[in-house]
């Protein structure tokens, strides 16, 4: 694997457990109530679709063995380009559901 592809991997690998630490321990109300908490941890999801979009480009082989990849950049443009219409529950929900899922199938790369 590329030297890139490896980057790009950790980067999603670091905004996953950064989202985790973030949010161990806290409720969905926390989440909400708390927009230095919001912003952290959707500039990470925003990071993660970036380093996905860039992967997909400089090993497009390496960002196909990431299931939902798509899901995840298109989530990704909801976070930056429909800012002012992020609902906090769907934004919890990834956190909570989907975000493990991504961090199990990175620890097979």
């Amino acid at each position: 694997m590329r030297l890139e592809a490896k980057k790009h991997l950790e980067d999603v690998r670091r905004g996953a457990e950064l989202i985790l630490q973030f949010t161990v321990g806290k409720k969905k109300s926390e989440y909400s109530e708390t927009p230095m908490l919001r912003s952290a941890v959707e500039r990470q999801f925003e990071i993660i679709g970036e380093a996905l979009v860039r992967l997909r480009g400089d090993a497009p082989e390496v960002g196909d063995r990431i299931p939902n990849h798509r899901r995840i950049i298109a989530f990704r443009n909801i976070l930056i380009h429909g800012y002012d219409s992020v609902d906090d529950d769907v934004v919890w929900d990834v956190v909570q559901r989907d975000l493990p899922t991504l961090v199990e199938n990175l620890l097979t790369e």
